[in-house]
């Protein structure tokens, strides 16, 4: 099951259910573990491999690609520019770019008419329950930066 929270937005001071973790991030070994479990992959090869997939995929970034893996989604980088730009084009240059972040697209499935079917990695079977009073929700996952102005 998922869970939510009553928040109230400031911009329209209106209320909004939004999503919450709770509970320690599944690890590395309990994905291994899984994953071993439904495929004929052992546990040993499926970590060995889980552990190299970021290297992998920031090396084919890095050389200015996008890493689509077939039932996951969508890989690539983006970059963050320092302050808010240079009043000509021959002044834009590598100097300019101050952070690099990763983003990711889920895959979609679609219909003949162009309408989003299915996304791989939202379950079709959610069931969403209010935070219950006392249960501490996990801090904001991920680990990113904030979103700023000047991102390219």
């Amino acid at each position: 099951m998922a869970f939510f929270k009553k928040v109230k937005q400031k911009v329209n001071g209106l209320w909004y259910p939004k999503s919450v973790t709770v509970g320690k991030p599944v690890t590395t070994d309990e994905v291994a573990d899984r994953l071993s479990k439904v495929s004929t992959v052992s546990r040993g090869d499926t970590y060995a491999v889980l552990k190299e997939l970021g290297p992998v995929l920031g090396d084919y970034m890095a050389q200015g690609r996008t890493v689509k893996l077939d039932g996951v989604g969508t890989f690539y980088y983006t970059s963050n520019a320092a302050k808010n730009g240079v009043e000509t084009s021959d002044k834009v240059d590598a100097t300019l770019i101050t952070g690099v972040r990763v983003r990711f697209i889920p895959e979609t499935r679609r219909t003949s008419s162009g309408r989003v079917q299915s996304r791989s990695m939202v379950s079709d079977n959610i069931f969403w329950m209010e935070l219950p009073e006392g249960v501490k929700e996990n801090p904001e996952p991920g680990g990113g930066e904030e979103e700023r102005p000047g991102e390219l």
